[in-house]
């Protein structure tokens, strides 16, 4: 079956300030949702992708930080950080909802998460490194927070009007 890229929401766009609903059940919607987001992510191309930045607002996300080798999609349904280390690690996050724009954001270098995958099944995970980033950062979307919220006002405005301008210049076509 083909899947369906779909369109990315570019900031500012309310919903993704939104704080997104728990996925109560998985349905085949949401599953082929999950693999529509996939195909999405590795289209744009990006690492990570959350349900909100789709314009879905339930508690979704996708991820795939493998940059060489084999590929490691993973679906993530009500992802949760259960536990994260006290040392921090700082990386040059992007996002597919900012595109062109990057900043360093610190954050814990490893993350204990919990999450539903795409067979219902629950899982736990230990996560360092890059993976660690990427599913924090992902995890934020759900509670409709953008990684440019970690940076000072000036440099987050500057974004945001960047982000703008590239939102009117996509509208005009």
């Amino acid at each position: 079956m083909k899947r369906m890229i779909k369109p990315i929401l570019i900031h500012p766009d309310p919903r993704l300030k939104k704080i997104c609903d728990a996925v109560d059940d998985l349905t085949d919607e949401r599953r082929a949702l999950a693999k529509d987001m996939l195909a999405t992510m590795y289209d744009a191309p990006g690492i990570g992708l959350a349900a909100p930045q789709v314009g879905v607002l339930e508690r979704l996300i996708v991820l795939d930080c493998v940059k060489d080798g084999d590929p490691e999609p993973t679906v993530m349904f009500n992802p949760e950080v259960l536990s994260h280390a006290d040392e921090t690690n700082v990386y040059e996050e992007g996002c597919l909802s900012i595109p062109d724009q990057f900043a360093e954001v610190t954050r814990p270098a490893e993350v204990r998460v919990g999450w539903i995958d795409i067979d219902g099944n629950p899982r736990e995970k230990d996560f360092d490194g890059l993976w660690a980033t990427c599913a924090q950062h992902e995890i934020d979307h759900l509670n409709g927070k953008l990684f440019i919220d970690y940076l000072g006002p000036m440099k987050r405005q500057m974004m945001t009007r960047k982000s703008q301008k590239l939102k009117r210049e996509l509208a005009r076509g």
